[in-house]
């Protein structure tokens, strides 16, 4: 049975929600954003079928929210009693422990299922005009679960996120979610970002290879975004910087006394965890 989707949020993440599921269902897709050039965009591509007003939230069977964590907790505390019962609210931010903490209660107690989830997937390039349908093809849905959850509404959205094209569904805690992305997204980002300030970056043309380019892709960032993303998180990803910081002093020190063996053990060490761990 198709249903109605309302997209909060017309970014990247949104715009692309938006294509893939016109691409890969028979869904009607709602879209909602501040920026009436991204709607007039959007229709104008076919990415949605109609541009949703506040008063027609209640239309829709599923409300994926695409905003940054703030706004997003605002938007649905604001709207919470336009969206009609049985309705499934789906978050698709980075960071979890807030947004899961401030809504899902608030909203599972309303006759309403709320879900905080993270799609794992994104380019250096943020804006509607990034966006592209097969964006999540073969990625992975992260989807948090706790004592409010209602198993239904859960199994209902792993069923409509791989039928848009994600590949596999993690099921986790928020605050897992928050402390194993501190280490695979956010540490990767900061490093991206401090690494390529290095004065040798000016020089780097004809220099430079695949590393180079993998090491420096997500310097590249919405800078207000991942301010927020890191604050929200700001206790696991400053534990992780400090880990990274006190291995790193390893290897220059061994560089420093020219210790051959003890570099050699810091990189053996180094291939054998990710051997290991991937």
């Amino acid at each position: 049975m198709n249903k109605t989707i309302g997209i909060i949020g017309l970014g990247l993440i949104g715009g692309s929600m938006a294509r893939a599921i016109k691409a890969n269902t028979g869904n009607t897709v709602f879209g909602y954003d501040i920026n009436e050039n991204v709607l007039t965009q959007a229709i104008a591509q076919n990415a949605i079928d109609k541009i949703i007003k506040e008063d027609e939230f209640c239309k829709c069977d599923n409300i994926l929210v695409a905003l940054y964590p703030n706004d997003t907790i605002e938007f649905v505390k604001k709207n919470i009693d336009k969206f009609k019962k049985g309705t499934i609210i789906i978050d698709c931010a980075g960071v979890k422990s807030n947004i899961c903490k401030s809504l899902s209660e608030f909203v599972n107690g309303r006759g309403l299922y709320f879900i905080g989830g993270h799609p794992m997937m994104g380019i250096e390039k943020s804006g509607f005009e990034n966006s592209f349908a097969h964006l999540f093809d073969g990625a992975t849905m992260i989807l948090c679960k706790d004592e409010f959850t209602n198993i239904i509404a859960l199994k209902a959205a792993e069923m409509f996120f791989t039928s848009i094209g994600f590949l596999k569904i993690t099921i986790t805690t928020a605050d897992e979610h928050d402390r194993i992305i501190a280490f695979t997204s956010q540490l990767a980002h900061i490093v991206a970002n401090a690494y390529i300030k290095s004065d040798s970056a000016k020089m780097q043309v004809g220099f430079s290879a695949g590393s180079y380019k993998d090491m420096t892709r997500v310097a590249y960032l919405n800078e207000n975004m991942w301010t927020e993303l890191f604050l929200e998180n700001k206790n696991y990803l400053t534990a992780e910087i400090d880990l990274l910081i006190a291995q790193l002093g390893e290897y220059s020190a061994a560089l420093k006394k020219h210790d051959e063996m003890e570099l050699k053990k810091l990189l053996v060490e180094g291939k054998n965890a990710k051997m290991a761990n991937g």
